[in-house]
């Protein structure tokens, strides 16, 4: 059997390892930075892009002699060595790395990486970007055309405004690692928004680096907050044990989109975002004291996979991503056009909960989710606490109903 060698490249010249199985080889896959590297090679030579048409030939001329694949630093890092090992049987390819572009930009940054989040932007969209990089107080990012330095910390910059976070804004720090191995190579470090008013050469690597946040009640990592830790107006909160019965109701997905609708203090979306922190959650909102408690508690608790929108639905949630899982807390008299909305947005086997309070919703609801195609469950909270000194406290009790399609 032939082999496939991928080599990685990580300096201006071959050495004489590289040589000597680039020669034992009748074709070279490699981009054209790359493949200037083998000038004197005899072989034929073939562009990385389209992937496809790339593969086609390697699969051509392995049938009958060795191939030469050229990968930036380590092929098997965010880089073509995947898509060989789907395409050619392991046996037959020889992976050689070099040092990845981490390695390189970290070394020129003198920043270690091993306590970073990696995060590769190349090709890929996100639908929010600051709740992806703010989740770690260190990551470290491969960029491209379109999520280039200076558009993710405009992202960032815009949605830390967005929630009033001032003192993080002035404690985020940049760094740029520019063309690394080329003459042009060049290191930024700066600010926010020193970062967002500069443009980049597109081969970069981005290091981002926060304060450590001193977060709310830190002894509860996960589920389990109580109203006395999130910060709410005049008792207006989802109690807690309605709360773990809600977020159970909605069986939360890892990623994806939830809608908070009628978000009051935000306390389902801090837990769902504490036990979810890939999800991305956008909790709506009408009413101003309740919005800057939701900001205050997603700075409180570095929840920043949260987005407050402020607005009344189903006005408000015309922009929004399509959501995986919605809870309705509050309707604000508009129950019937938001489940009609929903009956169209919500994903293909999601969930819809709302917890009734008063008769006309616990009533009324059931109905508007039958007609709009869910099928509906309903359960009945009763909630009676006795305190350590022996007082009890009796709560109306809620009505959750949960549909699903």
């Amino acid at each position: 059997m032939y082999k496939i060698f991928v080599i990685g490249i990580s300096s201006s010249q071959l050495s004489p390892e590289q040589l000597t199985m680039l020669n034992s080889c009748s074709l070279l896959v490699a981009t054209g930075r790359l493949a200037d590297l083998a000038a004197d090679f005899q072989g034929s030579i073939h562009p990385v892009t389209p992937i496809d048409k790339a593969i086609s030939a390697i699969r051509h001329f392995s049938g009958h002699d060795n191939v030469a694949v050229f990968a930036s630093g380590d092929p098997l890092f965010y880089g073509i060595g995947r898509k060989l090992l789907t395409e050619f049987p392991p046996e037959q390819l020889e992976f050689h790395p070099g040092l990845s572009a981490i390695q390189r930009g970290c070394a020129l940054l003198k920043t270690p990486w091993d306590d970073a989040a990696i995060v590769s932007l190349h090709g890929r969209q996100h639908h929010h970007i600051p709740g992806l990089l703010l989740k770690r107080y260190k990551s470290i990012i491969f960029t491209d055309n379109n999520n280039s330095p200076q558009l993710i910390t405009d992202k960032i910059l815009s949605y830390l405004h967005s929630i009033d976070h001032t003192a993080l804004i002035e404690g985020i720090t940049l760094s740029v690692a520019e063309d690394i191995g080329l003459k042009t190579e060049n290191i930024f470090r700066g600010s926010l928004k020193e970062t967002t008013n500069r443009n980049f050469s597109p081969l970069n690597i981005l290091c981002l680096q926060r304060p450590q946040l001193q977060s709310r009640n830190q002894s509860i990592s996960g589920f389990g907050l109580s109203e006395d830790d999130i910060c709410h107006s005049r008792g207006l909160i989802t109690k807690n044990e309605v709360r773990a019965v809600t977020l159970h109701r909605l069986q939360l997905p890892a990623t994806g989109v939830f809608w908070d609708v009628g978000g009051g203090s935000g306390s389902v979306s801090i837990e769902a975002a504490r036990l979810n922190p890939d999800l991305i959650i956008y909790t709506i909102e009408h009413k101003g004291e309740e919005l800057d408690n939701i900001k205050r508690n997603i700075r409180s608790f570095g929840c920043f996979n949260i987005i407050p929108v402020s607005g009344k639905a189903p006005e408000a949630l015309a922009g929004l991503p399509s959501p995986d899982r919605v809870f309705i807390g509050g309707s604000g008299g508009a129950l019937a056009e938001i489940v009609a909305l929903l009956g169209d947005r919500l994903a293909v086997n999601g969930r819809l909960v709302i917890n009734g309070v008063i008769e006309k919703t616990i009533r009324s609801a059931p109905q508007y989710m039958k007609e709009n195609g869910f099928s509906v469950a309903t359960s009945v909270i009763n909630i009676t606490r006795e305190s350590r000194s022996g007082e009890t406290t009796v709560f109306n009790p809620i009505t959750i109903l949960t549909g699903t399609r």
